[in-house]
């Protein structure tokens, strides 16, 4: 697995072996050009501008398929979203993209994911679970030491602990959290330590 971070909010994104970025921030499109590797999947774990700012460009450039949550439709679609929220930032429109359902079993590339349907920072976040290897791709649900903020549009502090109790603690102690901003981390330290769960 190889990871890019960048962009304005130092965002991560992930590129796994079998072709499939999880999130797309700004300077992640370049950085896979530089690269030479061809996406054929990107998922994208929610809609804030900082993982889907290169969401299109990737789309057009690697004709892939982009997966996200239902939710996550208005803000990929519409390069305007954010700023109607008096926010700065706008962003290339995705021209298509399929939904993915939450809380279900999806195969990507021949890699299963579970699902899991985490909302409370964003509306639609997902968190993407290989049992496999025992990671998750979290997105900004649950970071080292904190998280997702849920002062934002749609943001629910309640929505987003419980779904972090429910969901995600559950999971054995080793699972690795590979979240969208700082460093990775595991569900045992999170359970055990997280000052905010």
């Amino acid at each position: 697995m190889d990871l890019y971070t960048g962009g304005y909010f130092q965002t991560n994104a992930f590129l796994l072996p079998e072709g499939i970025l999880i999130d797309a921030p700004e300077g992640v499109a370049a950085w896979l050009k530089k690269k030479g590797v061809r996406v054929k999947t990107l998922l994208l774990t929610h809609g804030h501008i900082d993982h889907i700012w290169d969401a299109a460009e990737i789309e057009a450039e690697h004709q892939c398929r982009v997966l996200f949550h239902e939710e996550t439709l208005p803000m990929a679609r519409d390069g305007d979203f954010f700023k109607r929220f008096g926010m700065p930032w706008s962003h290339k429109a995705l021209a298509a993209g399929e939904v993915i359902p939450g809380d279900a079993t999806s195969l990507v590339e021949g890699v299963s994911f579970d699902c899991a349907y985490v909302p409370g920072h964003c509306p639609g976040s997902l968190c993407f679970i290989r049992h496999e290897t025992r990671e998750i791709f979290g997105g900004d649900v649950l970071f080292a030491g904190g998280v997702g903020r849920w002062d934002l549009p749609g943001g629910d502090r309640d929505l987003l602990l419980n779904g972090i109790r429910t969901k995600l603690y559950p999971l054995p102690d080793d699972y690795r959290v590979h979240p969208g901003h700082g460093p990775s981390t595991s569900i045992g330290v999170e359970r055990q330590s997280n000052p905010y769960t």
